[in-house]
C-alpha cells in the first residue's frame, strides 16, 4: 500500500485528472486574448462552509443523527460511513445544492471532502448520487422517530439552563408534488396535489423543534393532540417548571388540544379563531364604535375587546379577543381565543398572538432558502428523511447565527445572506506533507469578520 508521502507526490496527476479540457475565449483586454478554462486545480467555491464543521463539532447534531440510523451494509464494501453521507448531504444543502444529483459534481470538491474529515486531494471521493439516493431510501419509520427525538434533544441542549418560558409556534405549509409521491393529496385550499409538512419552532428564539411531513391535509384534533402530547412530554422530562405556550393560527384551535392544555400544569394556549355569525354578533358594538370613530376622525381606527364565548364543540366558555380595524380599505375583524385571563385584550393580540408571524419567516428560511420542499422520492418515508436533512441544515446555520454571529451585521441576516457572504468564498486548497492550506482571495471583503468567527471556535476548543 502506498504511503501518504507517495500519494502526495502524485498530486500533479490527481489535479490533472480533475481538470476539464474546456476552454472559452472572452473579449480581449488591452489587445490581450482572454481565455477561460477549468484547469485551476484544487479550488472550491464554498470555503466558508467550514464554519459549519466547527458548529457541528460543538453541537454534534449530524453525528447523533447518523448514530440513530442502523447500518446493515456489508462492511467490506463500505467506502462512505453514515456520518460521511449525512455531512456531505447536509453541507451541500446549506450551500444551495439541494438535490442529490449535485453529489456527482461535488464529490471531488476539496472543502466538502474536508467537512467529512477527508484529505482534500488524496482523500477518497465523496458519495455519488446513486449512493446517496439508496441511502435516503433505506430509512424506516422507527429510525424516523429516533431522528425526531434527536431534534428535540438538540433543541433542549441548546439552552444552558431551563428557560422560564417557551412558545411552541406551529404552522404548516404547502409542499407541492409533481409526480406520484406516496400519500400526496389534493388540497382544495392550495388547489394542487401536495404534502402539508408541519413546522414547529420556539417562537421567541427561532430554534427548530421538529418538522413533520404530513399528507396534503390538515390534522384533525386527535392527531394534533397526539403530536402536542409527545412534544411537551419530551420537553417536560428536562424542564418540568418551564411555562409552555401553544400558539398557532385559526386552524389550530382544536377543542381537544385546548382541553388538554387547560388541564396541564404550566401551560397556556393562544390561537386564531375563525369568525362566525355568533362571534360577529358579540363584536357588533365594537365594530359600530370603530366605524363611528373612523367617520369622525378620518384615519385608521383599531379597537380591541374581549368576551366569553362557547362553541358547540367546546366543553366550556373561553375568552375570545376581537380586533376591529376600520380604514379606507373597509373593515377588518379578527378573533383569537386563549386561556390567559390577565393580559389586556390589546396586549394579548398585538404582543402575544401577532408575534407568531415570526414563525412564517422561519418557514420561509427553511423552505425558500434551504429548498426543503424537494420531496421528490416516490415513497413517503424517504421524503420525511429528506425533510429532516434540510432541517439539520437549518439548525446548524441558526446555531451559527445566534451563537457565533451575534453582535455582528449577520446576527439578523437571512440564511441566503449568510450563504452568499460567508459560505460562498472561493479558495485554493493545497495539501502538503504535514499541513492543509486553504487560501482565500486577497480581495475577499470580509477577511476580518471571517477570521474573527473562526477564532471564536478556537477559543471554545482551548482548555480552560
Amino acid at each position: 500500500m502506498a504511503s501518504n508521502h507517495e500519494k502526495i507526490s502524485d498530486k500533479a496527476q490527481i489535479n490533472s485528472a480533475c481538470e476539464k479540457d474546456i476552454e472559452v475565449k472572452l473579449k480581449n483586454i488591452d489587445e490581450k486574448q482572454v481565455i477561460m478554462n477549468f484547469g485551476g486545480g484544487c479550488i472550491s467555491s464554498d470555503a466558508g462552509v467550514l464554519l459549519l464543521r466547527e458548529v457541528e463539532e460543538q453541537i454534534g447534531l449530524i453525528r447523533a443523527m447518523a448514530g440513530a440510523i442502523p447500518d446493515n451494509r456489508d462492511a467490506r464494501y463500505v467506502k462512505h460511513t453514515l456520518t460521511d453521507l449525512m455531512i456531505q448531504r447536509i453541507a451541500q444543502i446549506a450551500c444551495g445544492y439541494e438535490d442529490a444529483n449535485d453529489c456527482n459534481s461535488l464529490r471531488e470538491d476539496p472543502v466538502f471532502k474536508m467537512l467529512a474529515d477527508r484529505c482534500p486531494e488524496i482523500g477518497e471521493a465523496l458519495a455519488s448520487q446513486p449512493t446517496m439516493s439508496r441511502f435516503e431510501n433505506t430509512i424506516s419509520r422507527t429510525t424516523l422517530y429516533r431522528l425526531a427525538v434527536i431534534f428535540a434533544d438538540a433543541f433542549v441542549a441548546s439552552y444552558s439552563s431551563p428557560p422560564s418560558v417557551i412558545v411552541l409556534d406551529l404552522d404548516d405549509t404547502e409542499d407541492k408534488v409533481y409526480g406520484a409521491q406516496q400519500l400526496s393529496l389534493f388540497n382544495g385550499y392550495y388547489g394542487d396535489h401536495c404534502y402539508l409538512p408541519l413546522h414547529v419552532y420556539e417562537g421567541l428564539s427561532g430554534k427548530l423543534i421538529t418538522t413533520i411531513l404530513k399528507p396534503g391535509k390538515r390534522c384533525d384534533g386527535k392527531q394534533m393532540l397526539a403530536i402536542t402530547k409527545r412534544m411537551v412530554g419530551h420537553i417536560r422530562k428536562h424542564w418540568p417548571d418551564t411555562l409552555i405556550i401553544f400558539r398557532g393560527d385559526g386552524h389550530f384551535a382544536y377543542p381537544e388540544v385546548m382541553d388538554w392544555v387547560e388541564d396541564s400544569k404550566n401551560m397556556h394556549y393562544v390561537t386564531g379563531l375563525t369568525g362566525n355569525k355568533k362571534l360577529y354578533e358579540e363584536a357588533n358594538s365594537t365594530i359600530d364604535r370603530a366605524v363611528k370613530m373612523y367617520n369622525k376622525y378620518e384615519r385608521k381606527i383599531t379597537l380591541f375587546h374581549s368576551f366569553y364565548y362557547k362553541a358547540g364543540t367546546w366543553r366550556q366558555h373561553r375568552r375570545v379577543v376581537v380586533k376591529v380595524e376600520v380604514s379606507e380599505k373597509g373593515k377588518n375583524v379578527r378573533f383569537i381565543v386563549s386561556d390567559m385571563e390577565s393580559a389586556r385584550a390589546s396586549v394579548m393580540y398585538k404582543q402575544i398572538y401577532c408575534a407568531r408571524g415570526e414563525d412564517e419567516l422561519f418557514i420561509k428560511e427553511h423552505k425558500l432558502y434551504l429548498k426543503s420542499d424537494r420531496t421528490s422520492c416516490h415513497k413517503f418515508m424517504p421524503n420525511q428523511f429528506r425533510l429532516f436533512l434540510h432541517s439539520a441544515a437549518y439548525v446548524l446555520i441558526h446555531s451559527l447565527k445566534t451563537e457565533i454571529l451575534k453582535g455582528t451585521s449577520f446576527a439578523n441576516a437571512s440564511i441566503e445572506t449568510i450563504r452568499n457572504r460567508l459560505f460562498k468564498v472561493g479558495a485554493r486548497v493545497r495539501e502538503l506533507k504535514t499541513r492543509i492550506k486553504v487560501e482565500l482571495p486577497s480581495s475577499y471583503p470580509l477577511q476580518e469578520e471571517l477570521v474573527k468567527f473562526f477564532n471564536i471556535f478556537n477559543v471554545i476548543r482551548s482548555p480552560g
